[in-house]
């Protein structure tokens, strides 16, 4: 499931322990932030259903854009899917299945309901409480519009990022931007979400009938 680490938040290099402790002398995490991150998980709980698209550019250390991605993700309670360019992943809350177009190739995983697994639904919700520090910068200008900008220090300092912004208007994350310690930097965009939509829970399971002589590794 490589590429979809590279979908919004950038789960791979967050890389979130749930059992973080913010170490003493770190200081403590902005009262405002906090409202405003709140804010952000409370208005995703109320949501039936979503769809997102997105966009991932990163520039090295210079500036100079070096790649993009973009793709898209639907979730309905703790169903997901997401669609990369050569991949797609569907979650059925039970099950996993990870397509590669290349080889057209499945594998399907159980769903370890004690394992800290990161789905899209909880890169919405409270991730930020356990694994950072938090303070509000204040509004800034992203485009067209005026944004709440957030900056999150990871607790953990062998993380390969020393900084994530997150770009918020009207309690929803428009804008994550992740600064490496190399250098680079990725920017992740929502380019345009949809709430409430009507999802059936088939789309959330692979159909090998869609895929003539696709091979399965069940691994379940």
């Amino acid at each position: 499931m490589n590429k979809w680490m590279l979908f919004l938040f950038a789960s791979l290099l967050f890389s979130i322990n749930l059992n973080a402790q913010v170490p003493k002398g770190m200081g403590k995490s902005d009262a405002d932030a906090k409202k405003i991150l709140d804010g952000v998980s409370k208005k995703f709980k109320t949501y039936k259903t979503v769809q997102a698209k997105f966009q991932l550019k990163i520039e090295n250390a210079s500036g100079k854009n070096i790649g993009s991605k973009s793709g898209a993700v639907s979730m309905k309670g703790t169903k997901y899917t997401i669609s990369l360019p050569g991949q797609e992943i569907y979650s059925d809350g039970s099950n996993t299945w990870s397509y590669e177009k290349s080889s057209n190739e499945v594998t399907i995983n159980k769903i370890d309901p004690t394992a800290s697994t990161i789905t899209p639904q909880k890169l919405f919700t409270n991730f930020y409480d356990k694994d950072f520090l938090y303070k509000l910068n204040g509004v800034v200008k992203e485009g067209a519009k005026s944004m709440q900008e957030i900056e999150l220090t990871p607790i953990d300092k062998t993380k390969p990022f020393h900084k994530v912004l997150l770009y918020i208007d009207k309690s929803t994350i428009y804008t994550t931007k992740i600064f490496e310690k190399t250098g680079n930097r990725f920017t992740y965009s929502i380019n345009n979400m949809k709430t409430d939509v009507a999802l059936s829970d088939a789309a959330f399971s692979f159909d090998t009938k869609k895929y003539p002589g696709v091979e399965v590794v069940d691994l379940r």
